[in-house]
């Protein structure tokens, strides 16, 4: 099994923690100081991470350049507007659909990975994607009494251009974090692929801070006051973010992505074996779509 399998799965697990941390912050803190604790109490463990690497197992700092610089920040936004866009797609009624359309990410990293790097996918990969994201957007929809006309009259409203917005930041974002952790070349891996996280998360939580302090200064007063619950979000966010970077450093963008949807089975797995919820069907069919999806780009990556 080639490295980046493991690791996408750990950032996938990690990621589930942090989502459960935040869901917990949000009734707290609001939209915005739940995306921010993401960051700027990640921004300490990132550094950590490359200290260790660097004092403890010899991993030289790398050499700063423009494209690593650019790239760096360019991810950085589009993952804040991506998490924006999709906090703001649920202040709508009729948001599901938008929401399914949010899952296309797969697709669009492979597009974005395309344009700015040149990578190409095969066709068994790409149809193993296709299943994944109707995998997804089976649950996504499971709980709704939505009708055929209902749908396509939803197909192009503003909640589903939301959704996609939304799905092409987050592939933007994870095309421009390989971009940045590629141009870190002879430091090895891990250092590429912690320095370029590291930086990233600085570069969000100046963002945030600044716009809080003018937009939203509330927020910033509530998320410091929040620390002994945020700290776990930062730390939990960065292990997840580790594992991504580290993966989207060793493999390209879209099949990191796609794998990463294994996080909605164990989502399943949680609510089914730790809170005792009871799965519609066709939850259970989506996410056998979504291990069909895994163990295909697992054997065809």
């Amino acid at each position: 099994m080639e490295l980046w399998i493991p690791i996408t799965l750990f950032a996938a697990f990690c990621q589930n923690l942090r989502s459960a941390v935040q869901k917990h912050l949000k009734g707290q803190l609001g939209s915005t100081g739940a995306t921010f604790v993401r960051f700027g109490y990640g921004f300490p463990f990132a550094s950590l991470y490359v200290a260790v690497l660097h004092a403890g197992f010899g991993f030289a700092f790398p050499e700063i350049n423009s494209v690593f610089l650019i790239a760096g920040a360019l991810g950085g936004l589009a993952q804040i507007f991506g998490t924006f866009l999709l906090v703001y797609l649920f202040s709508f009624r009729n948001f599901t659909v938008g929401t399914a359309y949010s899952k296309t990410e797969p697709i669009q990293a492979a597009l974005f990975g395309f344009l700015l790097l040149g990578e190409q996918i095969s066709w068994a990969t790409g149809f193993c994607i296709l299943i994944g994201i109707a995998g997804v957007i089976v649950i996504s929809l499971a709980r709704t009494s939505l009708s055929a006309s209902v749908v396509r009259q939803s197909l192009m409203s503003r909640p589903a251009l939301i959704g996609l917005g939304s799905a092409a930041m987050f592939g933007a974002s994870a095309a421009a974090y390989r971009v940045a952790s590629l141009s870190l070349e002879g430091t090895g891996v891990p250092m590429q692929a912690g320095f370029a996280l590291a930086y990233a998360t600085l570069f969000q939580t100046i963002v945030m801070i600044a716009w809080m302090i003018f937009r939203e200064p509330e927020q910033l007063t509530a998320s410091l006051a929040a620390w002994r619950v945020a700290i776990w979000a930062g730390a939990t966010g960065v292990a997840g973010s580790i594992g991504w970077f580290t993966a989207m450093t060793l493999q390209n963008v879209a099949y990191v992505r796609a794998l990463a949807q294994i996080e909605l089975v164990f989502t399943f797995l949680a609510s089914w074996l730790v809170f005792k919820e009871t799965i519609a069907r066709s939850e259970i069919a989506g996410c056998a779509l979504i291990v069909l999806a895994v163990l295909g780009i697992i054997l065809w990556s």
